[in-house]
């Protein structure tokens, strides 16, 4: 039987919902996450059929603890675990609870708005909704920040290298490990530097999204610091889908980090680039006006997988 993944390699769309829900303690809960998998299946399923061209998907992430209650099958995938913050000099990427994280998308919110009701509707007696957030496209894919987002992702064939889980780890194989954080953004303290200062942060121009030479590019910058390799010199890379959120009325403003990836330690070593610094102490300066307030780290089982927990 051939691996069918769930869509992590789908590109960003217009209109995204994101939620992280927390189990209760429920005699229920099993047979509950069994319907949920079935529901999973049945959105993709009538969305693809309904609305062909919508690039309409849902995506579902299971957390470490979440694993363990429901009992899912054991050894558990290698590298899913309870994320330990990543502490720096001044900056720390948190450790925040979830056990369920679903990934809607689609050019039309209807769509999406629709798919979180079901899920709600089934969940809600079983468990506490702790986020959802609504991101859409800004512009010609900018973060609030005023740059294009997601320059650096992998395209093709690379995404489902980068993304999924390969011969490492037969048992869980073209499944990917999920990494989300959500970021505010202070937009007071960031429109308070020039354009050129903006770049320099970055690493790239704001107009054009031309990187910056590596004679220019501070090494401190966003993409000095993300951009990772291997121990070999060998390209490292996730696949990312931020969208960026915000409620101008209340002067919040943000981007929720996704990153879908083969292995966690790839995000990982990013992030720990970010928040402790290249070398030690050398820290992402975009850290300065973006504040991280979660951090967690979910799996992403096969479309097979899903079909085998519905039961």
């Amino acid at each position: 039987m051939s691996i069918e993944s769930q869509n992590v390699t789908d590109y960003p769309n217009s209109n995204t919902i994101f939620m992280v829900w927390k189990l209760n303690d429920d005699p229920k809960l099993k047979d509950v996450f069994q319907k949920l998998c079935a529901l999973v299946l049945n959105l993709n399923n009538s969305v693809f059929n309904r609305f062909l061209d919508s690039r309409a998907s849902c995506v579902m992430g299971i957390g470490y603890e979440a694993w363990k209650k429901l009992e899912l099958p054991m050894p558990m995938p290698k590298e899913l675990a309870t994320f330990e913050e990543i502490r720096g000099i001044k900056h720390t990427a948190v450790s925040t609870p979830g056990d369920l994280h679903f990934h809607l998308r689609a050019d039309n919110q209807s769509i999406i708005f629709d798919m979180a009701i079901e899920i709600s509707k089934l969940l809600n007696p079983f468990a506490e909704s702790i986020l959802e957030i609504h991101g859409f496209k800004y512009w010609d894919a900018r973060s609030i920040l005023g740059f294009v987002d997601g320059t650096e992702n992998p395209h093709g064939e690379d995404r489902d290298h980068f993304a999924k889980i390969g011969d490492e780890d037969q048992d869980f194989k073209g499944g990917s490990y999920l990494f989300v954080q959500k970021y505010l953004h202070n937009m007071d303290a960031w429109k308070g530097l020039s354009t050129e200062e903006q770049e320099k942060v970055i690493g790239r121009s704001k107009e054009n999204d031309i990187e910056m030479s590596d004679d220019v590019k501070p090494s401190n910058s966003h993409i000095a610091l993300a951009n990772i390799e291997g121990e070999n010199g060998e390209e490292l890379k996730i696949v990312r889908d931020n969208m960026p959120f915000g409620s101008p009325s209340t002067n919040e403003f943000g981007t929720y980090f996704i990153a879908y990836s083969s292995t966690f330690a790839t995000t990982k070593k990013m992030l720990t680039n970010m928040f402790i610094g290249d070398p030690v102490g050398n820290y992402d300066r975009i850290l300065d006006f973006s504040t991280v307030v979660t951090g967690t780290l979910f799996f992403v089982p096969t479309r097979n997988m899903l079909d085998e927990f519905s039961g």
